[in-house]
């Protein structure tokens, strides 16, 4: 089916058309033409008044739940909300159950999912079942298709391990990723420590069990000269840290909630607004975003991390931690940060996780592989029942009126639009 794309603003700064408004004619998953005005009768029209389009988004860090935990989340599912939301690709983290730890797990979620129209990345563990002690076999899991390494949201807390971790994945320039959050310093508290917490009642998570960990991080990396990304930081103080790292293969990334709420919002007591990294205060989340735009902080996340209704509909503080995102990243950062540019956001939504990853940059041009997010930042739209993939529905946006629109995805000759 040929499909034709009218009047779309086109946000690619690698591409000769960026921030010019053409009409894109894609034939056979190929773009054939880029031009003012394209005719075609048999394609199938898509148009927005404020109709924007990009290279196809990508996140790094999603929580598969398949196998497992199939009950939050199916792969089906999951592509169905990554599509929803504009990601033509996902980076997965590889808490699942069994743990991506080794080379037939990596290949049970590529084999499942090569016919979607959304790609999958998978990140493999790096220690054995993600438990922190014994490494994994990285170069088994890169051979089969692993594009970085992690343990996802259970944080290296071993000084011996990160630094073999990185030490292993030198010689072929691999990827380590570690979501800084020192345990025996934040007890497991999801609440930022500070005036709310403290008005509220609740036991507090300083910033420093993250800054301490992203430090150490930092100078473990700078000695083995690996590449590194501090994953979902939240902290002023992390940026600066980041700031001053001597070492160029350092990279980080930021939630999207952290750029949209603060810890202000925990007042209404809704476990929904409980995340890890936990929301923070307002000179936070301003310095977040001026990092963001200043480019010492390179990706956003959804931080997708769905849960059953039983592990939320508790008590805030025996709620467990966790929101879904990937529906909501781009239209609670167009509705909320209002500081950042529609260009940015396409630049840490998609430029950057594919630069970080080392994975090529889909290009709009006359001849390229269609590999694009379709969007519209006036429309408006409400997440509900109606139109939430998502097996769970632990969002802070749920029934909320969101503008920002994501009118579609293009990808491996397959398409997938929002009504």
């Amino acid at each position: 089916m040929n499909i034709l794309i009218k009047n779309a603003k086109i946000i690619a700064p690698q591409s000769k058309f960026h921030n010019s408004k053409k009409d894109i004619l894609i034939v056979n998953g190929v773009i054939s033409k880029v031009a003012n005005s394209i005719t075609d009768k048999k394609a199938k029209i898509i148009k927005s008044d404020d109709l924007h389009v990009s290279p196809g988004w990508l996140d790094i860090g999603t929580m598969n739940n398949e196998p497992g935990f199939e009950h939050r989340e199916t792969l089906k599912s999951l592509v169905a909300s990554a599509a929803s939301g504009g990601y033509t690709a996902i980076a997965p983290f590889p808490n699942s159950n069994p743990i991506v730890d080794e080379k037939s797990s990596v290949q049970y979620i590529l084999n499942q999912t090569q016919d979607e129209v959304v790609d999958f990345y998978p990140i493999g563990a790096i220690s054995k079942k993600c438990h922190g002690e014994e490494i994994t076999e990285m170069i088994d899991m890169k051979a089969n298709g692993a594009v970085a390494f992690s343990d996802g949201h259970h944080p290296i807390a071993s000084n011996g391990l990160m630094m073999r971790a990185l030490q292993y994945v030198k010689s072929n320039e691999d990827l380590i990723i570690n979501c800084p959050n020192d345990t025996s310093l934040s007890n497991g508290n999801d609440v930022h420590e500070g005036a709310v917490s403290t008005s509220l009642g609740l036991k507090g998570s300083p910033s420093l069990s993250e800054t301490l960990m992203v430090e150490r991080d930092i100078q473990l990396s700078e000695y083995t000269e690996s590449k590194l990304h501090i994953h979902n930081i939240s902290a002023k103080e992390s940026i600066e840290k980041i700031s001053t790292a001597k070492n160029k293969n350092i990279s980080a990334s930021v939630p999207y909630l952290n750029l949209c709420l603060t810890d202000a919002s925990l007042q209404s007591f809704d476990p929904n607004f409980k995340v890890s990294p936990p929301l923070r205060e307002e000179a936070d989340r301003e310095a977040l975003t001026k990092a963001l735009n200043g480019g010492k902080i390179e990706v956003i996340t959804s931080n997708h991390h769905p849960l059953e209704q039983e592990l939320k509909k508790k008590e805030f503080v025996y709620a467990d931690p966790g929101a879904t995102g990937l529906q909501t990243c781009f239209s609670a950062l167009n509705t909320f940060a209002n500081k950042l540019s529609i260009n940015r956001l396409v630049t840490c939504l998609s430029i950057n996780p594919r630069k970080i990853l080392g994975l090529p940059i889909p290009d709009i041009d006359n001849g390229a592989e269609a590999n694009l997010t379709l969007f519209d930042p006036s429309r408006s739209w409400v997440y509900n029942n109606e139109s939430n993939k998502s097996l769970s529905k632990n969002s802070p946006f749920w029934n909320t009126e969101l503008k920002g629109k994501i009118i579609g995805i293009i990808n491996k000759k397959l398409s997938a639009f929002n009504s």
